[in-house]
C-alpha cells in the first residue's frame, strides 16, 4: 500500500512512468509493480515523508 500523498510527488510520478512503460498498466498479478528495488523504493518513500 502506497500512501495517496505519494502520488503527487515528482520522484514518484517519475516511477509510476517507469512502470507505465515497462508493465503498461497491464500487470500480470493484477497489481502495479514498480520497477525497483524494495530498498530504493523504501528510501524514497521515507524521504517523501511516506513511512
Amino acid at each position: 500500500m502506497v500512501p495517496v500523498s505519494l502520488l503527487s510527488e515528482p520522484l514518484f510520478q517519475d516511477l509510476l512512468h517507469q512502470a507505465e512503460e515497462e508493465f503498461w498498466y497491464n500487470h500480470p498479478m493484477g497489481a502495479l509493480t514498480i520497477p525497483c528495488s524494495e530498498d530504493i523504493f523504501t528510501e524514497l518513500a521515507s524521504r517523501l515523508g511516506a513511512f
